[in-house]
């Protein structure tokens, strides 16, 4: 995950104890769904980044392209961030994530509807601090005592909206390389699998729907705006 440590530290640091947050819920919605076009391209997309395709990637890039929040815009801009030329680029594990994920509309007051992955960012409450939360995207959450997945469960959420202490915790068994996000609960702290909670601000990816076809129009932080 990732960008959030520092976001993690400081919101320990304005506010050491949890928020109300785990007595909310942010529901998965998947509003393309009945999309035909969407669901494949959806498909489409997703085994072009298992083949690792560049061309395609490439061809479904809008020409001005969000890349992130310093502004940057257009297909180079996007390639050279992400290192597309790059056997190492980590375009392909982040892309893979969020398109996997339901994805919900952003709408504007100006500018294009966009649908964008997770739904995350889109549906996050405004009156909730994106830099503190984190919202799980699975049921039957089990929340470890510690970071471990031998270790005692002490609570298990579903869909909830969490106060985040530490986005990137090592599992406690060197060899593992599972990674861990310890988050606050009602009487302390607990640990959960960081594939399975997402937060607001990270990565998004944002999409329009063409004439032709679907593009990309946003690959960044809460969809690179």
């Amino acid at each position: 995950m990732r960008l959030l440590a520092l976001a993690a530290l400081l919101a320990a640091f304005l506010h050491p104890g949890p928020l109300a947050a785990q007595e909310r819920r942010l529901e998965p919605v998947d509003e393309a769904a009945k999309d035909a076009s969407w669901t494949g391209f959806k498909k489409r997309l997703l085994a072009a980044i298992d083949k690792r395709d560049r061309k395609f990637i490439l061809g479904m890039l809008d020409k001005n392209v969000r890349t992130g929040l310093e502004g940057g815009r257009g297909v180079a801009e996007f390639r050279k961030q992400w290192e597309l030329d790059s056997e190492a680029s980590p375009l392909w594990q982040e892309l893979r994530a969020v398109v996997a994920l339901p994805a919900a509309y952003h709408r504007p007051e100006k500018g294009r509807t966009e649908l964008c992955a997770p739904y995350v960012a889109v549906h996050w409450p405004q009156d909730m601090d994106a830099f503190k939360g984190g919202a799980l995207i699975t049921s039957d959450v089990l929340v470890k005592s510690s970071p471990s997945s031998s270790a005692d469960t002490v609570a298990t959420l579903s869909y909830n909206m969490v106060e985040v202490a530490d986005w990137e915790v090592d599992d406690r068994d060197a060899a593992s390389r599972q990674k861990w996000v310890r988050i606050w609960l009602k009487g302390g702290m607990g640990f959960v699998p960081e594939e399975q909670i997402r937060s607001p601000i990270e990565h998004t990816a944002c999409f329009v729907k063409g004439e032709t076809a679907w593009r990309l129009v946003g690959f960044g932080p809460g969809g690179g705006k």
